[in-house]
């Protein structure tokens, strides 16, 4: 199945991106930008991508998540193109039901197999992961 989308240039380096489903994301770079960049959606499409993957996987476990995060920090390689070469994403959960059984799973299952942005971007960049449990 082939997906497509569309950035059209609004002024300045503001530009507005749209999916073929008509989903739509605003992007800016530079001093006064009132967006987040592409390069910084790229970071955030990695921790939504795991989530999403992690929350169905626990749900599936019938665990209950009562607090979700994901922190991603990223090395930039310097000179152009600027890449990230290093990646580490740190899961953040708060559940009184959760385990870490249960969460290495998640995860794990995330990373290596579900994950597709995951598994594009460590073709280029060394992605490293943790979390945090609190109960």
């Amino acid at each position: 199945m082939t997906k497509t989308a569309r950035v059209d240039w609004i002024d300045g380096f503001k530009l507005n991106g749209t999916t073929d489903s008509g989903k739509t994301v605003l992007m800016d770079t530079g001093e006064n930008a009132i967006a987040a960049s592409p390069a910084q959606l790229l970071l955030q499409a990695l921790a939504g991508c795991t989530m999403m993957d992690c929350v169905l996987i626990i749900g599936k476990s019938r665990k209950k998540i009562d607090k979700f995060w994901v922190d991603v920090a990223a090395e930039e390689s310097g000179g152009h193109p600027n890449i990230f070469n290093k990646i580490h994403v740190t899961y953040n959960f708060i559940g009184s039901e959760l385990d870490d059984e249960v969460i290495k799973r998640a995860i794990s299952l995330s990373e290596e197999k579900y994950c597709r942005v995951h598994a594009m971007l460590s073709k280029s960049s060394e992605i490293s992961s943790s979390y945090n449990l609190n109960k």
